[in-house]
């Protein structure tokens, strides 16, 4: 009985702290404003998303590509802004490409957002903490999506710790240093 007791309780407590920990991951999401100013960024990489039939387009600030080269930390401030265009199809739904082999852009589906300010993140617990990184994802009117589960986020770029948890760091190396 007392270890049904002690079993019944420790999930309780559990799940209490699974719920915390979703809710931990979406508080300071409201951090992150729309990033009005990312087409003045560096466009650095463009993804062709098969699976999702959508093209995205990343940009970066100039500090970012600059600490990138010096293999440092990203500065206070930095904004990634990812803008994710539906591809055009064909008749048969397939993703149409262009003279250059890459999707053809349609609408914008949505951006996302990943801000570095000094001491945010604090509040998450080390398993899923990011540095001094938040997230957000805003629909394509630029308005928040209430829906993103911004907890994805955190566990994508967990494993890239030791490049400031920022995906395709070497391409980030590469960017031009001019919009283009």
């Amino acid at each position: 009985m007392i270890s049904r007791k002690l079993a019944a309780g420790t999930a309780l407590i559990a799940a209490v702290g699974g719920l915390a920990l979703a809710v931990q991951a979406q508080a300071s999401a409201d951090n992150v404003a729309f990033p009005e100013n990312y087409a003045k960024g560096i466009k650095w990489l463009v993804v062709d998303k098969a699976d999702a039939k959508q093209v995205n387009d990343l940009y970066a600030t100039p500090e970012a590509i600059e600490a990138a080269r010096k293999d440092q930390p990203m500065p206070n401030g930095t904004v990634f802004t990812v803008v994710q265009y539906s591809a055009q199809l064909d008749a048969q739904g397939n993703p149409v490409k262009g003279a250059d082999g890459r999707f053809v852009k349609n609408e914008i589906r949505g951006f996302n957002a990943m801000e570095k300010r000094t001491g945010w993140g604090s509040e998450y617990p080390d398993t899923l903490r990011n540095g001094e990184w938040e997230y957000r994802a805003f629909t394509a009117d630029k308005k928040p999506n209430e829906n993103a589960k911004l907890a994805a986020c955190f566990e994508c770029h967990k494993p890239l710790a030791s490049q400031d948890f920022v995906h395709a760091h070497d391409k980030l190396k590469e960017a031009g240093s001019v919009k283009q």
